[in-house]
């Protein structure tokens, strides 16, 4: 068995308000569909739960690992499967990039061993059980090409707008989104209004990305390029920055 893994941009993030130790967004997630990692399960003998794929972090930190655990400790058939099955990822999503290739992948895992080991889980089951993991995962779950995604990310809304060809550019730059959230509370704070709010959601993405720059459209750039001084030669009028960076993307007419 074997999907594709899609990265995702946000044509626009902004801060709506803080809950105890989050944040709350208003933002438009846009599937990338030039860009997308591939999951595989293969059959294999296993002891263990095994993961094979170029990730920088431990298989206990791996997003989905995590999701293996949840899922496991709710149905047996889940451990039973991975008895006889282990999962490789073909990662092609840079890490620490804002482009959701961790989310991506746990969302599409959950989707796939909602399927084959039959659990009969809605997506609205699936993203409950995602946003514990990471709060881009309900989007993914969802599977939208577009959607306006709110409160901490738990909800996800599908926007419909044409399908865009987006370019993705990704310094050799490891963002932390931990710094970045840090500086911003301390720096930078702001919170949109309400009547930007309701604007912003109305519009198609080519309409905003043609009416604001990256400053306006993204809370976190400006502390991004204040923590990390080498995304400041991606200030191109036309590149616009995806989550808490480091990637940049432009849409292509």
């Amino acid at each position: 068995m074997k999907e594709k893994s899609y990265a995702k941009v946000n044509i626009f993030l902004k801060i709506k308000s803080s809950r105890n130790e989050y944040h709350e967004i208003v933002s438009r997630f846009v599937k990338v569909n030039n860009l997308y990692d591939e999951i595989f399960f293969e059959k294999k003998a296993c002891t263990t739960f095994e993961l094979y794929g170029n990730f920088s972090c431990s298989l206990k930190d791996n997003t989905i690992y995590k999701a293996y655990v949840l899922l496991k400790d709710k149905f047996n058939v889940v451990e039973t499967f991975f008895q006889t099955h282990c999962v490789k990822v073909e990662k092609n999503i840079p890490e620490y990039s804002g482009l959701g290739g961790g989310s991506s992948n746990v969302a599409v895992f959950m989707l796939m061993i909602n399927q084959i080991c039959k659990l009969n889980l809605s997506k609205d089951e699936l993203a409950k059980i995602g946003v514990k993991i990471g709060a881009d995962v309900p989007f993914f779950i969802y599977e939208f090409n577009s959607a306006n995604v709110s409160g901490i990310g738990e909800i996800v809304e599908e926007f419909n707008d044409e399908l865009l060809n987006i370019e993705i550019f990704t310094p050799n730059v490891q963002c932390s989104t931990k710094k970045i959230f840090k500086l911003f509370r301390t720096k930078f704070y702001k919170e949109i209004l309400a009547k930007d709010e309701e604007f912003l959601l109305k519009l198609s993405s080519k309409d905003i990305i043609k009416k604001y720059d990256k400053k306006y459209l993204n809370d976190l750039y400006s502390p991004a390029v204040e923590e990390y001084k080498e995304l400041e030669k991606y200030a191109d009028d036309n590149l616009f920055f995806s989550g808490s960076g480091s990637s940049f993307f432009r849409i292509i007419n």
